[in-house]
């Protein structure tokens, strides 16, 4: 039997999945979105490591219904 689980929570708000593969794929989406909803948490960053520039390639921002209720 396979279990995941997540990578780094942060500030209890943020959840983060750490990858080093060639590209972000929709079941790597799925399963953060997965994580968020399971532990109420509001946003989700997805980090590759395995391109040029993490700035502009390697990062991907998601956020679920909780974010709307957070304060301004």
């Amino acid at each position: 039997m396979i279990t995941k689980r997540l990578d780094v929570l942060v500030e209890d708000i943020l959840c983060m999945e750490l990858k080093a593969q060639e590209g972000f794929l929709p079941i790597h989406d799925a399963v953060l979105l997965s994580y968020m909803q399971m532990l109420q948490k509001p946003k989700g960053l997805l980090i590759n490591f395995h391109c040029t520039n993490i700035f502009k390639f390697g990062q991907k921002t998601l956020v679920n219904q909780l974010f709307s209720q957070l304060p301004d």
